[in-house]
Formats: structure tokens, C-alpha cells, sequence
């Protein structure tokens, strides 16, 4: 017997108390006891209904979820390559972050239009797009800078015929002395005919000036500071198109295995 001023419920010392073993493991999805066999959902305990169901719920890759995956990706890609032209449009600079938004329109429209697929080829597909999205940027870009240039040109060239004074202007009360003009009786100088270029041949140095425009600047210049970071930054654009492209974020079901 305890003695006094001990309470009854006062540790035993001299008998060792063992806790008791809770009862079967249970889903974490449903609650219910494990059976025999036993799955894995990303890596958590499940039942065999509840992997059963969540098997079903998996994107199945298919030949066309792929072309949709690719369709989405060139809409993600269009959209990307306006977005990046139209910064460098408005502000005459060559924002380079702009190509790690590119990397997720492309990536992110893709897995929509897979409904959620991803894998290798998925991930070459993102990253091509992205590339070329950023690429043929360049060519907006040019065309836009060319079109300003021309502009300044021309008011350039009419700029002194507009203030020229009324003194150089030759004056019609002197007569016509373009018969005693020695240049009168000479023939205009002949303009060459020009060659007409085809569409295609146009379009086709367009695409290659393009393609080739991350790194045109870099071997005409030499290495830069700019440039390299350029390059740097496509290519975690790039990165970031591939890994959101990856398959290793989808539900896994494992199993069964025996409890």
C-alpha cells in the first residue's frame, strides 16, 4: 500500500509501463484501416480504392494531348514575342528579363493545352518555343527602328529645302537661260531597273536574321558585359519552360505493396 501522502495514482517505479500500439495504419485520404496491400500517393500512405481513383484522375499522354500541348505553346509563344517586342518598341532598350516571362506564357500554355501532361518532349517543345518567341523578336524590333530612321531621314533632307532664303531661288525676270545652261542638253542620268525580290526570299532572311539575332550582336561585337547577360537570361528563360514542362510534378500512384 501507498503510504501516506502518496496518491494512488503515483508513478510505479519498480514496474515497467509500456504504452499501448495503436491499431492499423489508416489512408490518409479516406481515414479506413490499411488492408493487406497498401499504395502511395505522392508519397503518402492510401488504400487500394483511393490509389484506384486517383490512377483515374492522372493526365494520360497521348498524341493529342501533345498537339494540343505544341498548338497552345506557338498561341504562348506569339503572345510572348509581342510582349517582348512591344517593351523594346516603347522603350528603344533590349529588356532581357522580359525573356523569363516569355519562358512562362510558352510553358504555361502548353500544359493547358495538354491538360496538364508533361515529359521530354514536352519539355523540347517549351523550350524551342521559347527560344524562337525570344529570337524573332528582334525582327518587329528592327523593322520598327528602320521605319524611325527613314522618318528622321527624310525630315533631315527636307529641312533645308523648306529655309532656303528667296535669294538662291533663280528669279524669271532674268529669262530662261536654260538654253545657255551647259548641264541643259545633257539626259537625265539612267536609273537600273530594279530586280523584284520574291516574298518568300524576304520572308526567309527575315527568319534567319531572326533565329540567328541572340547571337548575330555577340560575334559582331565581341563579347560585352550586355550581351553576355542577355544570353544568360534567354537561357533561364529557357530553364524555366523546361522545368514547368517537367513530368515530375504529377501525381504519382505507387503499388501495391504488401502491409
Amino acid at each position: 500500500m501507498p503510504g501516506p501522502g502518496f496518491s494512488k495514482n503515483a508513478p510505479q517505479f519498480g514496474t515497467a509501463e509500456y504504452a499501448s500500439r495503436g491499431g492499423p495504419e489508416c489512408c490518409k485520404s479516406c481515414n479506413q484501416p490499411i488492408g493487406a496491400e497498401y499504395y502511395r500517393i505522392n508519397g503518402v500512405l492510401a488504400c487500394q480504392n483511393c490509389a484506384q481513383l486517383a490512377a483515374l484522375k492522372l493526365p494520360k499522354d497521348s498524341h493529342v494531348a501533345f498537339v494540343r500541348g505544341v498548338a497552345f505553346g506557338v498561341g504562348g509563344a506569339i503572345l510572348g514575342m509581342i510582349l517582348y517586342a512591344t517593351v523594346g518598341i516603347l522603350t528603344g532598350l533590349i529588356i532581357g528579363y522580359v525573356a523569363l516571362a516569355v519562358g512562362y506564357v510558352v510553358a504555361k500554355a502548353i500544359k493547358i493545352g495538354s491538360g496538364g501532361v508533361g515529359g521530354q518532349r514536352y519539355q523540347i517543345a517549351a523550350a524551342l518555343l521559347t527560344y524562337v518567341a525570344v529570337s524573332m523578336s528582334a525582327v518587329p524590333m528592327g523593322i520598327a527602328q528602320y521605319v524611325k530612321a527613314r522618318d528622321a531621314h527624310r525630315a533631315a533632307a527636307h529641312a533645308p529645302l523648306t529655309q532656303r532664303p528667296s535669294s538662291e531661288h533663280p528669279s524669271s525676270e532674268g529669262g530662261d537661260d536654260s538654253a545657255s545652261s551647259p548641264n541643259a542638253a545633257q539626259a537625265p542620268p539612267t536609273i537600273p531597273a530594279r530586280h523584284p525580290v520574291s516574298f518568300p526570299a524576304i520572308l526567309g532572311s527575315l527568319l534567319l536574321a531572326g533565329l540567328a539575332s541572340p547571337f548575330s550582336e555577340f560575334y559582331r561585337n565581341g563579347p560585352s558585359l550586355s550581351t553576355t547577360i542577355g544570353l544568360v537570361i534567354l537561357f533561364v528563360g529557357i530553364r524555366i519552360a523546361w522545368q514547368m514542362t517537367d513530368d515530375s510534378g504529377a501525381k504519382a500512384v505507387l503499388g501495391p505493396f504488401k502491409n
